[in-house]
């Protein structure tokens, strides 16, 4: 099969997609921000044994940063299928959006730790939540390059 010429509709369709860079990491991290939720965000020794604390069980934010991973993966796919958002509204404006609450959220976990868990220290996984969610806002902004 042989590719569309250059500046053809088709082009555009393969520039865009998920052949897009912007898109690609949209849809990575976005994945890496869900699963992120159920990594060790807090670690420490108990009585005898090392206790790690997992970002679902951080109260509200650490829930709130799963289903906000889970809405980037939506809006990339909800894409793909042909379902864009409004034209008020892009969807690199919308990743940027949910990339910087799920940062927002993070930091606040990562500055504060919840007295529950006063024995504990930050682990990895709170810095894995946060790489992921500063790379759902450049996936957007990558995403608004390839708009214009």
């Amino acid at each position: 099969m042989a590719l569309p010429a250059r500046g053809t509709p088709d082009d555009a369709a393969l520039e865009r997609g998920l052949f897009g860079l912007g898109d690609r990491l949209g849809l990575l991290a976005g994945i890496v921000l869900a699963v992120s939720a159920f990594t060790g965000w807090y670690s420490g020794k108990g009585e005898g044994v090392t206790v790690s604390v997992i970002g679902w069980h951080t109260g509200t934010l650490g829930k709130l940063v799963f289903f906000l991973g889970v809405a980037v993966v939506l809006a990339v796919a909800l894409r793909e299928v042909g379902i864009t958002p409004p034209a008020a509204v892009p969807e690199s404006l919308l990743t940027i959006a949910l990339g910087s609450v799920a940062t927002i959220f993070v930091l606040v976990r990562a500055v504060s730790i919840p007295d529950d868990f006063f024995f504990a220290g930050r682990g990895i996984g709170i810095w894995i939540s946060l790489a992921a969610a500063i790379g759902v806002i450049v996936a957007g902004l990558l995403q608004a390059s390839e708009e214009l």
